[in-house]
């Protein structure tokens, strides 16, 4: 029990569930029995190493090799993550123990997080409300900085490169250790251009667009990523301050923006890696504090953090409906604070280990510029939970938890900057009406963990909540990036769910197999129903609630021929109806098909580990559809990845080379926006990475 609070203090204190850990920490017999039976629900756990091996551009597209894992990607750099398809605001980010808050319901940009400075990631894949409250409906994607170094001085540099869209980057970072006092610096910058797709033009609303090159016009950018972290690390105590920013600015597919890009006197052919209008950056400033203490029964965190988010998005000023031409090029402008502050206990009393928390969060955001999509507002929330791991002998815990939760949001009004006739009179259009709505709920879960001979069986069941955003409460405008005129509804209700997730594992020496079933029943879902009506020349799409069936699974299987040669071999399958409503009977909009992935690895040690990978990747066709949705035909890829270290004293150099769309193939990603206007997803993309670390 010592080790594993000791653990916790060195790493920020996380939940852990199941676990499977991944080219980091390899744990075998009884070790990793008692690491998977810490809880109920499912967790993947990996490394640096994984990381490495597995760099594909963005961090969700790396971690897109786990099981239910997806990344919604739009642009060359940019991606949100989704478990079990579920993303954006019900899927809870976490950074030391800190939730991230940025821009989530922007769907056109990703993380603003240095992908480089992690050291480990935990994936839960189900519902954990009970430690992170409203966000985590559909999942927690935790990520770890703050590791604690043993050295007295190391570090390590890295170049990286990637061929569709010519990006070239380099990271750094130094880190030592001052007798208990330590330190960690990292940097990296990032410049990519244009990226190319298997095809000569696109159709954007029936008018053919040629592409130069084969590449989307104005897709270029850069990211500039820095942090610093300091911290005293005693056996009984510890307490560190990290500060992080991260900047990136990135093109808008130019053509994507309205077909007045037609009369612009831009040249967007000149160059494949300037940033011409429109664009968008996006800042984020994070300041964390996170002090642990613990004995042999107790232990005790504290996080404190202030996060700001800035965001502005850029374009030639044109005239749209009643709207004149406005001055100026900031179309809209978003500047988030986020306060947050949460407290946890663990105490141990035989057999019972109590877990308690206190959470609160204050969120304050204001808009600015010609155009108009979400209203300022406010939101307060606070919540408290306990649970309760109740181990009766070591093959077989019983673990329970409730938490309360309760919010109130302030959406301010606004009108437009123009008039537009309405019966015969000039008016200033209200898009926005002040709104204050209070939120509150009790969530619960509870399950069990067995273990017998090589077999691990766990059942969880629970409930959980998401209050409304205000951008679902109050949107009214053009997202042009992704092809849809957006309408809120202030009136939702809070969106539930009661969910059973179960998994069922057998490993031996040479082989493993697991199967992880779920179920997800929501009576009121909340989401953007696709309408046959247009807005100033874009699909109308309107906030709703309806009931919900969602169903699904994961399986793996692994299997090590000898110490050099793995087959390994997994897929996962969604269904999802719903139950009520218009669209009564239908799926719910960009669900995402099942897939399949399948390969072998070869792992050798010769003056240095080494590896060589050559996987398959399978997507079936997704004709569950809302219409007037399109459906999207199936399609496979062939993928390569190797990597090879080598060691000289004390100094380590990797070489690690990933190959995606080997035989470059066409194909359309169903959960991509950028399929609405016939952009296939990127052609044969080779990406390469040096290090060395010292």
């Amino acid at each position: 029990m010592i080790h594993l609070l000791l653990a916790a203090v060195l790493y920020t204190t996380a939940p852990a569930d199941t676990t499977i850990n991944l080219h980091a920490v390899t744990i075998t017999g009884q070790q990793r029995r008692d690491v998977m039976m810490r809880s109920s629900q499912t967790e993947v756990t990996i490394g640096r190493d994984f990381l490495r091996q597995n760099f594909a551009g963005s961090l969700m597209q790396t971690l897109e090799g786990i099981p239910g894992v997806k990344a919604m990607a739009i642009g060359s750099g940019q991606s949100k993550p989704a478990i079990r398809g579920l993303g954006f605001n019900r899927l809870a980010v976490a950074e030391d123990g800190i939730k991230h808050e940025g821009q989530q319901w922007g769907d056109d940009h990703g993380l603003e997080i240095d992908q480089y400075a992690i050291d480990r990631v935990e994936v839960i894949k189900g519902p954990a409300a009970l430690l992170y409250g409203s966000d985590a409906i559909g999942g927690v994607l935790s990520l770890y900085t703050n590791h604690v170094p043993t050295k007295h001085f190391s570090g390590n540099i890295q170049l990286f490169g990637r061929s569709n869209n010519d990006l070239l980057g380099a990271t750094a970072k130094v880190e030592g250790r001052l007798g208990r006092w330590f330190y960690r610096a990292n940097a990296t910058l990032t410049d990519y251009a244009d990226y190319k797709v298997p095809a000569d033009s696109i159709q954007y609303y029936s008018y053919w667009i040629k592409l130069k090159d084969r590449r989307l016009r104005n897709t270029a950018g850069c990211e500039r990523d820095g942090s610093l972290i300091t911290g005293y690390a005693g056996y009984n105590f510890h307490t560190d301050i990290r500060l992080s920013d991260s900047y990136s600015k990135s093109g808008f597919f130019a053509n994507a923006h309205g077909l007045e890009v037609r009369l612009s006197d831009i040249d967007y052919d000149a160059s494949q890696r300037d940033v011409d209008l429109p664009y968008q950056w996006v800042n984020h400033l994070k300041m964390l504090s996170h002090t642990a203490w613990h004995n042999e029964v107790t232990a005790a965190e504290l996080n404190l953090a202030y996060q700001n988010n800035r965001r502005e998005e850029r374009s030639e000023p044109v005239s749209h409906g009643y709207m004149p031409k406005p001055n100026g090029t900031l179309e809209r402008r978003f500047d988030k604070s986020t306060w947050t502050a949460t407290l946890q206990l663990r105490q141990t009393m035989g057999c019972h280990e109590l877990h308690a928390g206190l959470s609160s969060e204050y969120q304050h955001n204001r808009r600015s510029g010609w155009g108009f999509i979400i209203p300022d507002f406010e939101t307060l929330s606070a919540g408290a939970f306990v649970t309760d791991r109740y181990t009766l002998n070591e093959n077989l815990i019983l673990n329970a938890g409730m938490r309360y939760d309760c919010a109130k949001t302030h959406i301010h009004s606004y009108q437009d900057w123009f008039t537009t006739p309405v019966a015969g009179n000039d008016v200033y259009k209200e898009r926005s009406v002040e709104t204050r709505r209070h939120f509150n709920s009790v969530t619960w879960s509870a399950g069990a963990n067995y273990a017998v001979g090589l077999w691990m069986m766990k059942l969880n069941i629970g409930k959980s909540f998401r209050m409304p955003i205000p951008k679902e409460l109050g949107v009214d405008g053009i997202n042009y990036h992704i092809f849809r005129y957006e309408r809120g509804n202030a009136k939702l209700d809070p969106e539930e769910s009661y969910q059973l997730d179960a998994s069922i594992s057998w490993s031996n020496d040479f082989w493993q197999v697991q199967v992880d079933p779920y179920l997800n029943y929501f009576p009121n879902y909340i989401y953007l129903s696709p309408t046959a009506q247009y807005v100033e020349g874009l699909q109308l799409y309107n906030y709703t609630q309806a009931r919900v069936l969602r169903y699904g699974m994961e399986a793996q299987v692994k299997w090590n021929l000898d110490e050099h040669w793995q087959v390994h071999a997994q897929g996962e399958y969604l269904y999802a109806r719903q139950q009520s409503g218009e669209k009564k009977g239908y799926t719910l909009p960009f669900c995402t098909p099942w897939s399949a992935d399948t390969g072998v690895k070869y792992s050798y040690n010769s003056k240095g580990k080494g590896f060589i990978e050559l996987c398959a990747h399978i997507v079936g066709a997704q004709n569950e559809i809302v219409p007037p949705e399109k459906p999207t035909d199936g399609h496979w890829t062939l993928n390569l990845a190797a990597g090879k270290d080598f060691q000289t004293g004390g100094t380590t150099f990797h070489v690690t080379i990933h190959a995606d769309n080997l035989l470059n193939r066409r194909y359309y990603d169903h959960t991509s926006y950028y399929r609405l206007i016939d952009v296939p997803e990127p052609g044969r993309n080779v990406s390469l990475m040096v290090g060395l670390e010292f």
